[in-house]
């Protein structure tokens, strides 16, 4: 039979791995752990910020659009108003030009009618004379 003789070796090797192990866990694993934990935490918390801001300026750009467009229909309106008060006063100004005709025509009337006046006065005096003078030019001889 053998018989064995118990080697303390293997317990002492236990005893040394156990203690690097947490000799390791507290010098190496639990501070690159924490560090792990803390860039997580920071990520989260710039991920936290970055949606914030990207809120903040749909936020902002939702505003401006909306200010563009109230711009937008207030310079519609006032253009519409500004050609309305065009029209208007083109209206007026064609009024009064519709309305000055008739006195226009009625004062041309007039003065046709006085040149016409002055021509029959001319013509009065000379019409016989006027006449014997067209017959004898077409007849070529002289009229009694």
């Amino acid at each position: 039979m053998v018989t064995v003789i118990p080697d303390f070796t293997l317990v002492v090797q236990m005893v040394i791995f156990l203690a690097t192990v947490v000799i390791l866990n507290r010098l190496l694993y639990k501070p690159i752990l924490s560090i792990i934990d803390r860039r997580k935490k920071q990520l989260e918390e710039s991920e936290n910020e970055i949606k914030l801001f990207n809120e903040s300026v749909d936020k902002r750009a939702a505003e401006y659009e909306e200010k563009l467009k109230q711009a937008k229909l207030k310079a519609s309106e006032q253009k519409k108003e500004i050609i309305q008060e065009g029209v208007n006063q083109a209206k007026s100004i064609v009024d009064a030009v519709r309305n000055e005709i008739p006195a226009i025509a009625r004062e041309f009337q007039q003065k046709m009618d006085k040149e016409i006046e002055k021509a029959k006065g001319v013509l009065d005096g000379r019409y016989k004379d006027l006449s014997l003078e067209i017959a004898r030019k077409i007849l070529g001889r002289p009229v009694a």
